[in-house]
């Protein structure tokens, strides 16, 4: 099978992360993939180059720099002449959707990585891609969410439901693992001892994930325990990461809140919390931060989003979403649960092995593009990942 996919840029995120996978583990079984992003910048080139990916930058230099990156685009679709065309996120969607030729025996899949996006929250061009996608989703053969909750969530939007597969993401439980000296060591790095008790997040600064609602949580749950510190890895504009700062010193956080920006070593950052965290407010379809969290053994607290109650089971500790006091209530219920089982940190990466191994992600994606590929109806395809 030869197969291209399509995504902005390979820099570091969660959809990013798991298409890099995703094309390795297709290459490694023998299939010919090529990646095409739009952006210079590629924090997963080295994973790919080794796996024997081709990597295409199309050198699109800014937003308004449009018509050079379609052409090459464009031509290298036509060169391609691949069996499917895999681009992630609504602006790749809807492009590939507007430049493969309707004569093209290539196969056009969508893959949609989120849920219930508020859009306002947005600017104009990122809502009307989102938009835009859904009324194109009729050109799509087949389209892959990563979510129950992002397919019903296509569904509403209007894409076909007998064309949508549910395939969650992959977790590298290979790579994500529990490893205590590398916690130990990033907490040095933090400037925290081993009897600080840690409430850590991980993700991009976004209003999505609702940092302002965990600042709140980090204020009260800090009065109530005095050894508590939190950290947020991840990175943002920098006029909101400043928006954020001030927040949180407004409240009283000081040195107790770390903003760590983005981290490579996401093993050694998960390990390093007592608890996880992810107080997203929408859009989340499968958050990666709570799978990979999970497989490193570190129990994890997080809003009702998304497929979260599905990833977490018994292991974890779900609250409504945008209430900072009920998150509060949890990471407490949390530090007592920790201290109760043993096996809590076990059972999370046990979760995760079951049922979220990345080597299941890559064998149900490759036996749905081999069977579109083939010919087989998407709705029969689709009816096998629900």
């Amino acid at each position: 099978m030869k197969i291209l996919f399509f995504i902005r840029s390979l820099d570091v995120g969660g959809s990013q992360r798991q298409l890099a996978m995703l094309a390795a583990g297709l290459a490694q079984r023998g299939h010919d993939v090529t990646v095409a992003v739009l952006y210079p910048g590629h924090a997963f080139e080295e994973m790919l180059s080794c796996a024997g990916v081709r990597l295409v930058t199309l050198n699109k230099a800014s937003r308004w720099d449009v018509a050079g990156p379609l052409a090459r685009l464009w031509r290298l679709i036509l060169a391609a002449k691949a069996d499917a065309i895999y681009g992630f996120l609504p602006t790749q969607t809807t492009l590939a959707a507007l430049l493969l030729p309707p004569w093209s025996a290539t196969r056009l899949v969508f893959g949609v990585r989120s849920a219930a996006m508020e859009l306002e929250n947005y600017d104009a061009l990122s809502a009307w891609s989102y938009r835009f996608e859904a009324w194109l989703s009729r050109r799509a053969d087949l389209v892959i969410t990563n979510a129950r909750a992002a397919r019903a969530d296509a569904v509403a939007r209007g894409m076909p439901a007998d064309r949508i597969a549910v395939i969650p993401n992959g977790i590298d439980t290979a790579a994500m693992c529990p490893d205590p000296a590398a916690g130990r060591a990033r907490r040095a790095a933090w400037d925290l001892g081993e009897d600080a008790f840690i409430v850590g997040m991980v993700a991009r600064l976004d209003p999505m994930k609702d940092h302002a609602g965990f600042v709140a949580a980090a204020a009260a749950f800090a009065q109530r325990h005095p050894d508590a510190h939190f950290v947020c890895v991840g990175d943002g504009p920098p006029a909101y990461r400043r928006e954020l700062a001030n927040l949180a010193n407004a409240r009283g956080l000081g040195e107790r809140l770390v903003w760590a920006g983005e981290a490579s070593d996401l093993r050694a950052v998960y390990n390093a919390f007592d608890i996880a965290t992810l107080p997203s407010a929408f859009g989340e379809g499968f958050p990666n931060a709570v799978g990979e969290a999970m497989a490193c053994g570190v129990p994890v607290v997080a809003t009702d989003v998304g497929d979260i109650r599905l990833m977490l089971g018994d292991s974890g500790e779900v609250v409504p979403p945008r209430r900072p006091d009920l998150l509060t209530e949890a990471w407490t219920r949390m530090r007592s649960r920790l201290g109760e089982n043993a096996d809590l940190r076990a059972e999370a990466r046990a979760r995760i092995l079951r049922h979220y191994d990345v080597n299941t992600m890559v064998e149900k994606s490759e036996q749905a593009l081999l069977a579109l590929c083939a010919g087989r109806p998407a709705a029969a395809i689709a009816a096998q990942y629900v």
